[in-house]
């Protein structure tokens, strides 16, 4: 069988790695595969057609400085998938490249079945995206439990919760019971989170400063651990300088985690790394602040009322969150303290975090990878 895969970022060469190596252990004979990937499913064998970081870019400004070279490669992996002729084609992730590589391989092979690994945020924003994918996709792999109602009711193509990787990654966060007893001694931990983007740190740094040295004030004194991104790193150190509060900057994932497991509670920028925490049963207080412009766009196109992953999964907004103007020091602390002291908000935000497992978690705890491979493999079977 001939499989091939579209990647268009690290993430998704992450995802694709595992993908091949579940198909690899699930499949009834030898497959061979073809595409783009990174160094994680060359790890695997798998040969990429180009490197990936000729396609790897985000926001609009990259995007047109390397036009001419992304229409080049999407033109060369269609004219690949089209010369190789596989049984099927998985796209993964990063839907500006590898959805315009799979519209145009439906236009010249359209009985071939295309796979999209990772829904796009359509139950977020522009949701008329989910009925428009079904020209090209004829099945959807999605990461968050969600997701398949959301296709359902935007008439999106079939979708299949396949599982997020996180969920394999539980032993790493979830405490021990030497972490557990970190988590109630004093001076108490506090995850500091202040995003992965350089826009994002630069707005949330000195509202983050502050809410510690306040919480100090209200609380008593505070072990505030910053797990840095690592590119990131001199650009946080920089920043925290100008903080009335100290914080120990951490760096690698390792550190991070066990920044989690041992933090009281946590004050996170709104993104993926929301649901680590969550998963580590940490609560948290949730920030964001973007600049006026996307501000004003946000308001036109987003359509879901929280943007806290966690939130989304459970239904409600059982985490806080302060968005732009109500994203101040007066409003962070006063929302962050309780869940440090304890009380009724800490004790109803850590029983819907308890929730968070029984909802994400696969049947017979299957690793999501094998999930998704069952899905591929029965695509091949069916033709769809």
């Amino acid at each position: 069988m001939k499989i091939w895969l579209v990647a268009g970022e690290d993430s998704g060469d992450q995802l694709g790695a595992k993908l091949i190596a579940s198909l690899r252990d699930l499949a009834p004979g030898p497959l061979a595969f073809g595409g783009v990937g990174g160094e994680a499913m060359a790890a695997h064998g798998f040969a990429s057609l180009f490197p990936l970081d000729d396609v790897a870019v985000m926001g609009y400004l990259p995007v047109l400085a390397r036009l001419r070279t992304l229409l080049r490669r999407i033109r060369q992996t269609v004219d690949d998938v089209v010369a190789h002729r596989p049984d099927v084609l998985v796209i993964i992730d990063s839907p500006g490249f590898t959805h315009a590589v799979a519209a145009r391989v439906r236009r010249r092979m359209p009985d071939l079945p295309i796979i999209d690994y990772v829904s796009p945020s359509v139950w977020a924003w522009r949701p008329w995206r989910a009925k428009g994918m079904r020209r090209f996709v004829d099945h959807v792999l999605a990461l968050l439990p969600f997701e398949p109602e959301a296709h359902r009711r935007l008439d999106g193509p079939p979708c299949t919760y396949v599982g997020h990787p996180l969920i394999e990654r539980f032993s790493e966060l979830r405490p021990d019971a030497g972490d557990a007893a970190a988590r109630e001694a004093r001076p108490w931990s506090v995850a500091v989170l202040p995003g992965s983007r350089r826009s994002e740190i630069e707005r949330l740094m000195p509202v983050f400063g502050e809410t510690l040295a306040r919480l100090a004030r209200t609380v008593g004194p505070v072990e505030a651990v910053l797990p840095a991104v690592t590119r990131h790193r001199a650009l946080i150190e920089r920043l925290a300088v100008a903080w009335d509060a100290p914080v120990r900057i951490v760096a690698g994932e390792a550190a991070k985690y066990a920044a989690f497991r041992r933090a009281r509670a946590a004050l996170a920028a709104s993104g993926t790394v929301t649901l680590e925490l969550a998963l580590a049963g940490v609560p948290m207080v949730v920030a964001y602040k973007v600049s006026r412009i996307e501000e004003a766009v946000a308001r036109r196109l987003i359509q879901v009322p929280t943007i806290v992953l966690p939130n989304l999964i459970l239904g409600r907004n059982a985490m806080p969150e302060f968005v732009q103007a109500d994203c101040t020091a007066d409003r962070l602390v006063d929302a962050l303290a309780p869940l440090v002291t304890g009380g009724q908000a800490r004790d109803r935000q850590v029983a819907a975090l308890e929730r968070i497992d029984g909802l994400m978690r696969l049947p017979d705890d299957e690793a999501p990878s094998r999930s998704a491979a069952r899905v591929v493999l029965a695509a091949i079977t069916t033709g769809t």
